[in-house]
């Protein structure tokens, strides 16, 4: 099995300005705002989410704790925003349903290829929404391909550079300053209050339902599990530095459309799914019935959507990144 590694992004080891403790009131230096999507009635909010260091990953002792989330290690974040809720129907159908989108920006390197480029997920056999509901609902069963290529399009739509979450950028949102099982406790019994899950829902709900966590984002867990942009890798924390914070890490996407880390947990799951640190791999059997074995949909998996995140400096690595995935499953 090959073994992946994270990359490291520098430049961050001395901007205490951007930092704060775990333990600490986060001091905003950037502001919520709402996008709007050219071309649609679109709109869409975004929360600014402060620069900071946190502890990835379990404590040894935490319950229902996966192998792969340890061993523990300290990462420093930049500032970004992270969008209030996952990506909806509306949201990912103007994508969907969009013709060829013009380059609204001409430097090559903040967005790598022209939108013309961009293509458009091939319409699904079945309903794409189970039947479970549009207006509101969260886009459930998009692939990790699809998802990057809706970032991709969104930056070529509004000038921004929109892209997935790193895993590390996710847990650190979801936590909000927390260091236990779950963003307000060790205690699943309160998870109710903030999350659709096995035991309170049947289907996935209209996204904003729920309490939001402390730094205001909506069904982080819970509702559909989320996409990262890392590719899954089961040791990735012990290729993490232990003497010092790991600045910005990613194990970077590839062209193998699997496994790729989800999060959250979803309407599907038990509350240990749910906690924080717990991580998701995706495989080929989340693609199973789809006879055509689409790149675009994982149809088993109606349980997965995403969210979109932007920096708000974006390192290097990460500009006009899209999918690298040209194939099939296998």
């Amino acid at each position: 099995m090959t073994r992946r590694r994270w990359t490291i992004i520098p430049g961050l080891a001395f901007l205490s300005t951007a930092i704060v403790r775990a333990d600490e009131p986060p001091k905003v230096s950037h502001a919520d705002y709402t996008e709007s999507i050219p071309g649609s009635t679109v709109r869409f909010d975004m929360v600014a989410i402060p620069g900071g260091m946190f502890a990835i990953g379990s404590p040894e002792g935490e319950a229902a704790r996966g192998d792969d989330e340890g061993p523990r290690r300290r990462v420093a974040i930049r500032p970004f925003w992270m969008g209030r809720a996952e990506v909806a129907w509306d949201e990912y159908d103007a994508f969907r349903k969009s013709g060829p989108v013009p380059n609204n920006r001409s430097n090559a390197e903040t967005l790598a290829r022209d939108a013309d480029a961009v293509t458009r997920p091939t319409p699904p056999y079945p309903d794409e929404t189970r039947g479970y509901g549009r207006q509101g609902f969260p886009a459930i069963g998009i692939s990790h391909h699809a998802a990057m290529e809706y970032c991709y399009w969104l930056s070529q739509k509004t000038g921004k550079l929109y892209r997935l979450p790193t895993e590390a950028e996710w847990e650190y949102a979801c936590r909000a300053g927390a260091d236990s099982a779950y963003f307000f406790g060790d205690d699943p019994k309160d998870l109710g209050r903030f999350a659709w899950l096995d035991g309170n829902a049947e289907t996935p709900h209209p996204v904003g339902r729920k309490a939001a966590n402390p730094w205001g984002l909506y069904d982080i867990l819970g509702n559909a599990a989320e996409w990262c942009l890392d590719r899954y890798d089961a040791d990735a924390y012990s290729r993490l530095p232990a003497d010092r914070p790991a600045v910005g890490p990613i194990v970077p996407p590839d062209a193998s459309p699997y496994p790729h880390v989800a999060r959250g947990g979803s309407w599907a799951d038990p509350a240990a799914r749910c906690r924080s640190a717990a991580r998701r791999a995706s495989d080929p059997s989340w693609n199973e019935m789809d006879p055509d074995g689409s790149i675009w949909w994982v149809w088993d998996a109606d349980f997965v959507g995403f969210r979109v995140v932007r920096a708000v400096e974006e390192q290097g690595d990460l500009k006009g990144l899209r999918s690298q995935v040209r194939r099939k499953p296998d």
